[in-house]
């Protein structure tokens, strides 16, 4: 099933899905160094990281919502791509809810339970890569049609090829 949201003919949804990922994860990683004793700048920066990563991850999901309204329904990939975006939505809340804790604290750094939910939030957002990894490699869900290993540049497409006509 071919995404429908694409820019120079690749899908847009995993272009934008590794910024979050790595923000959130990086934020956690800073959080966690920052509280053993690291640099006292580490949890500002962690806490910048899960800004970004939380406007990241609403465009990420906007784009994945194109190509999961796409999929027909009963299908295992529709069961696979609600679980992958109810995953990803509590990830979401999560790291919002230590967003806005950190928003409103003297200092923007974290402590234990703000640590512990990131973890957890991070947790699911890696069963969450995984479910999406599965749309796309097993079930096919975002990949171009007439994707081969000798397919021309997408640059390159005609007009028919986009059209499903003859070439």
């Amino acid at each position: 099933m071919e995404s429908r949201l694409k820019v120079l003919g690749h899908p847009v949804h995993p272009m934008l899905v590794m910024f979050p990922v790595a923000l959130f994860v990086t934020a956690v990683l800073f959080d966690i160094i920052d509280t053993v004793g690291g640099p006292d700048f580490l949890g500002e920066v962690a806490y910048w990281n899960i800004t970004v990563g939380l406007v990241g991850g609403l465009l990420a999901a906007a784009a994945g919502l194109f190509d999961l309204l796409a999929i027909p329904a009963g299908t295992r990939a529709k069961r696979v791509g609600v679980t992958h975006a109810a995953a990803n939505l509590a990830v979401i809340l999560l790291f919002a809810a230590v967003w806005v804790v950190r928003l409103n604290a003297e200092y923007r750094t974290a402590g234990g339970a703000l640590i512990a939910i990131e973890v957890v939030a991070v947790a699911i957002l890696g069963v969450s890569a995984w479910l999406g990894g599965e749309l796309v490699d097993r079930l096919g869900v975002g990949v171009d049609r007439d994707a081969n290993l000798d397919a021309p540049s997408s640059l390159r497409a005609s007009s028919s090829h986009r059209t499903g006509g003859p070439r």
